[in-house]
């Protein structure tokens, strides 16, 4: 588990979470975060923002199927978020094994939501998880 891509993870997160709050999109934010300040963005923050934006429906179909107890529109903006990522990183991006998707998720959660959100992040993506093959199929 690199620590330059779990930075990444975050600077994704950060860059989803406020252009859904903004209601922009999240290239858009992605350009103004260059333009406005000297951080380099990693090459990785990039990948997740871009890919989690080109498979949005289906992540969104998928969570919005196996989220229990929540619909999407009513889990906390953090928590979607995690969890599209981590739908993302599991189902469609294949540099990434499956269990670390999984717990960088699950650490995302940990680190920026409630004390049930681990949990929560853990057992959907869990489940997704054994469903992948049918997911993808």
């Amino acid at each position: 588990m690199s620590s330059a891509r779990t930075k990444a993870r975050r600077r994704a997160l950060d860059i989803l979470f406020e252009a859904e709050q903004r209601d922009v999109s999240p290239l858009e934010v992605l350009r103004l975060r260059r333009e406005a300040t000297d951080q380099t963005i990693n090459d990785y923050t990039v990948v997740v923002v871009e890919g989690v934006m080109s498979h949005l429906d289906r992540i969104d179909e998928i969570l919005g199927t196996y989220a229990r107890g929540w619909t999407l529109e009513r889990m906390p903006s953090v928590d979607r978020t995690v969890l599209r990522i981590g739908a993302w990183e599991l189902l469609f991006n294949d540099d990434v094994p499956d269990g670390v998707a999984v717990s960088e998720a699950v650490a995302l959660a940990k680190v920026l939501s409630t004390d049930d959100s681990p949990e929560y992040v853990n057992g959907l993506l869990g489940r997704l998880q054994q469903l992948k093959p049918t997911l993808l199929a």
